[in-house]
């Protein structure tokens, strides 16, 4: 320990009655300073981290494991993402490439591109290429006339991903396609209905147009004229308009006696943009 000396105040006393006279006295007073008060605040410091060793050896070890294992996961994510990426790369080149004057080749090749795109949507469920991955593998299970898979695959997408409304959009127009392919008029046009309840869709032009065609299929013109109307409205330089002005006047032709007949084009002629 340090010992400090300090000097006292000088004592005064008094001589007789005609003068003061003083002497000073000196009395040594020690102060015994703990040695930590005098280190500097490093020596401080690393005095504490020595005293608290094991807590901060502890300390550090944890923060040492939650960075690995932060990391690790990203590593991991990232190591997912890229081979669900090649994966859907794959199985979209075989379907791109399918020669158009081999059939037997065309159909394997779509074959195996449906085999991947299975694989994508199973393996790497979370990557961001498994949404694209199963919209197209509907589009894949259509095309080689699974329309009941292809309807899986759709409902699956509405269910899964029902948060993206712009791709939604489209998922329900091919999703009331294939309906119209199994023969089921209703459930495509609920299908079709769905779109319209949807804000920022691209396509709720083409999805008037294919329900007002819709219902002259199942013989009801008055839906199909409002559906019509509804189009030329709100769409009114949608590439479809001048085809449901065709028609709507061939309803209205229909509803007037002794109007002119005007013949529209079949309802079941798909529609082009």
């Amino acid at each position: 320990m340090y010992a400090l000396t300090i000097p006292q105040r000088p004592e005064y006393k008094r001589d007789g009655d005609r003068h003061m006279s003083y002497r000073i006295k000196h009395e040594a007073k020690t102060i015994h300073a703990d040695e930590a008060h005098l280190l500097s605040g490093m020596e401080r410091l690393l005095f504490r981290l020595e005293q608290n060793r094991r807590s901060v050896l502890i300390g550090a070890l944890t923060a040492i494991v939650a960075i690995a294992a932060v990391g690790g996961a990203l590593w991991y994510d990232a190591q997912q993402e890229a081979a669900a990426a090649d994966v859907y790369r794959k199985a979209t080149q075989l379907v791109l490439d399918r020669p158009a004057d081999n059939p037997a080749k065309a159909e394997d090749d779509l074959k195996q591109a449906i085999g991947l795109y299975r694989r994508l949507t199973e393996q790497y469920p979370r990557s961001r290429s498994a949404q694209l991955g199963l919209f197209q593998l509907g589009n894949a299970l259509v095309q080689i006339n699974d329309v009941k898979g292809g309807i899986e695959a759709y409902s699956k997408y509405v269910a899964t991903y029902g948060t993206n409304k712009m791709m939604l959009g489209l998922v329900y127009q091919r999703l009331a396609y294939a309906h119209l392919l199994n023969g089921d008029r209703e459930a495509a046009v609920k299908a079709f209905l769905n779109v319209l309840t949807l804000p920022g869709t691209l396509n709720k032009d083409h999805v008037l147009f294919e329900l007002g065609k819709l219902e002259e299929s199942l013989s009801r013109p008055e839906g199909a004229l409002a559906h019509y109307q509804d189009l030329v409205k709100v769409f009114p330089n949608s590439p479809f308009a001048g085809e449901a002005t065709v028609r709507m006047k061939a309803l209205e032709a229909k509803k007037t006696p002794g109007g002119a007949p005007v013949t529209p084009p079949p309802a079941d002629t798909p529609a082009k943009r």
